[in-house]
């Protein structure tokens, strides 16, 4: 028998195929009401990622895991959050698509972020989320480089006086499967980059944003990554790749290390979820995927 023929028969043993059934079930049946319990990990998540689930559906089933923090939520519900008793981890701004690349969108991004860094500041929270904006014809990337850099320092003095935290997130432009799975075009594609702008800022109040999933798609070598660079990082986000589902056994990132790694750096901010649930409770990814960083 050659060892094709082999394979073959080993792939399509029923016994097999019982034993692996077997185990995803009672995977599934440990997790279903998991609560977190080691809380080395402040965990957060990304709302929209979760629609249509219901702002406060899904805020309670935060709580209730453990999880002690939202953000990516309009501003209104900042209130409710309280009431929970939820934090808010990062505090959005102006939008991807129109960044500081281009001077013609300097005012806006300066309103949007001094407004936000003012009600961060209000609420008590830390962080403010911050694009680069998609590459245009006409400006050069040293260009864009030079803009991005010039928008960014006439807001730090703010940030800097109310105590807030920019974050400068690195996304990825390879994925144009889903609106939200990858930004084709987005100029701060290179986290290389992401982190060169972070030193030219040279400021303790601006910071990378090092979103795992985008990084594993652009750079990879995610985890010597954290490793050198971990003063410039202020905020992580995590999802699996490919595919920005659940952090789970079929996707290829090794997220118990990751998480590991980032510990080890003695970094002590959030780590959110961001990934976009495939399973047929969402509820349950979400149980899982806390599991997973409370290591």
């Amino acid at each position: 028998m050659d060892r094709r023929h082999l394979l073959g028969l080993i792939s399509t043993s029923p016994l097999l195929s019982a034993n692996d059934k077997t185990r995803k079930q009672t995977k599934f049946v440990k997790e279903i009401n998991y609560q977190i319990q080691n809380k080395r990990v402040k965990q957060s998540i990304m709302g929209w990622t979760f629609n249509p689930m219901p702002f406060t559906q899904l805020a309670n089933l935060c709580k209730e895991i453990g999880l002690v923090a939202m953000e990516g939520i309009p501003s209104k519900n900042y209130s409710l959050l309280k009431k929970i008793g939820l934090d808010v981890s990062l505090v959005g701004s102006h939008g991807f698509k129109h960044g500081p690349v281009n001077p013609t969108n300097h005012s806006e991004c300066i309103k949007k972020l001094e407004n936000s860094i003012k009600l961060a500041s209000e609420m008590g929270y830390k962080r403010v989320i911050t694009f680069t904006g998609m590459k245009e014809k006409g400006i050069s990337d040293q260009q864009a480089k030079k803009n991005c850099l010039e928008c960014w320092k006439k807001v730090l003095p703010l940030a800097e006086d109310k105590g807030v935290t920019l974050c400068l997130e690195h996304l990825n432009s390879r994925d144009s499967s889903h609106p939200m799975k990858g930004h084709p075009g987005y100029f701060g594609d290179d986290v290389d980059l992401c982190l060169e702008m972070v030193k030219q800022i040279s400021s303790e109040n601006f910071k990378l944003l090092f979103d795992v999933y985008h990084v594993q798609i652009m750079n990879g070598d995610v985890i010597k990554r954290i490793q050198q660079n971990y003063e410039f990082i202020g905020h992580y986000h995590v999802a699996g790749n490919p595919g920005r589902g659940e952090i789970d056994e079929n996707q290829e990132i090794n997220y118990p290390a990751v998480i590991q790694a980032i510990i080890q750096t003695g970094y002590d901010g959030f780590i959110a979820h961001e990934f976009i649930p495939t399973w047929k409770e969402p509820a349950d990814s979400l149980r899982h995927a806390a599991k997973i960083l409370d290591i």
